[in-house]
């Protein structure tokens, strides 16, 4: 039998109300509105954060006078604590779908190319088969969402590992590159030319995605190697119908993978400008946590994730 790590062993007495303490402590930087929120006194919260230090032996908050900090072990232990109490919390819910007829549930996230092709194919695969399992999708970029994969919010996640932090406790199964076109409606001045360069492409509106995105760099670059200067006219989200409602009723643009618009270039509502915009994102896959063992419901979903990518993306090569 593995023994716990020296030096830890007294995280095996920690109990939900110190783990819940410790997100609050995270969340308000304070152990008096951490105690307010915990439902306890300022005295009883300073108790259990100090049996947590003694139990674990090292300070996990950092204490000044404008509250609390927590510190490098502070910080390992609340991911952990907040990944624990997800999982408490997903099995309650997953127990309440078995006792009221459903078959367990499966959180997934997905960025947008997959979200409107691979993902809803699948689900479909799924339902006609098991059609008493709950599945709730969520839609976003790649960093929110490995986020809340470790933090145990999400099962799956169709993205891409950005992030160095939390990378060795992910498994990844690459699916298909993504390349971006610029997205325009039918009718757009730029629609009927037969030739478009990035100068003009600067000169009109743009829907981009939020600061910080992998793509929004990506755009910015090609942009500043044509030595053109940023669009200034931009709408910024990461709402796929938002996106869609923007093009259709204005001179806007936007860098999209064609399949995620396929129904409206398909019926011609929507166009590819013909440019190469020289944006490719890097491969998505299938992203779960290491060692984390999935629930029946959810391994059918992967399996589901698997064949359906298969069918969707070996045809294309």
């Amino acid at each position: 039998m593995v023994q716990p790590t020296t030096g830890w062993f007294g995280a095996t007495r920690l109990k939900t109300r110190h783990l819940l303490l410790l997100v609050h402590l995270y969340e308000q930087r304070s152990v008096l509105r951490a105690a307010e929120a915990a439902n306890m006194t300022q005295p009883a919260a300073s108790k259990l954060l100090a049996e947590m230090e003694n139990q674990l032996g090292v300070p996990l908050f950092e204490r000044h006078a404008r509250g609390v900090e927590p510190t490098g072990y502070g910080q390992v232990l609340i991911r952990r604590a907040r990944a624990a109490l997800s999982e408490i919390g997903r099995a309650h819910d997953e127990i309440a779908a078995l006792r009221s007829g459903l078959i367990g549930q499966v959180s997934i996230g997905t960025v947008v190319n997959p979200g409107t092709t691979l993902v809803p194919q699948a689900i479909a695969e799924v339902k006609r088969e098991f059609p008493g399992i709950l599945i709730k999708v969520e839609m976003d970029y790649s960093r929110p969402l490995v986020a809340k994969l470790l933090d145990g919010q999400l099962d799956i996640v169709v993205g891409r590992i950005m992030e160095a932090e939390g990378a060795a406790e992910l498994d990844f199964e690459p699916l298909a590159d993504e390349p971006h076109a610029t997205i325009v409606r039918a009718d757009h001045p730029l629609a009927r030319r037969d030739k478009v360069s990035h100068a003009d492409l600067a000169e009109h509106g743009w829907i981009m995605p939020p600061q910080g995105s992998v793509l929004r760099s990506k755009l910015d670059a090609v942009f500043l190697e044509h030595g053109l200067p940023l669009p200034q006219n931009i709408v910024e989200t990461a709402s796929l119908p938002v996106i869609i409602h923007l093009l259709r009723n204005s001179d806007m643009l936007s860098a999209l993978p064609a399949e995620s618009v396929a129904p409206y270039l398909q019926t011609g509502q929507m166009r590819v400008l013909p440019i190469e915009l020289g944006v490719r994102m890097e491969y998505f896959g299938l992203i779960r946590r290491r060692d984390q063992p999935l629930s029946p419901g959810a391994e059918r979903v992967l399996q589901a994730l698997r064949t359906t990518a298969h069918r969707i993306y070996s045809s294309k090569e």
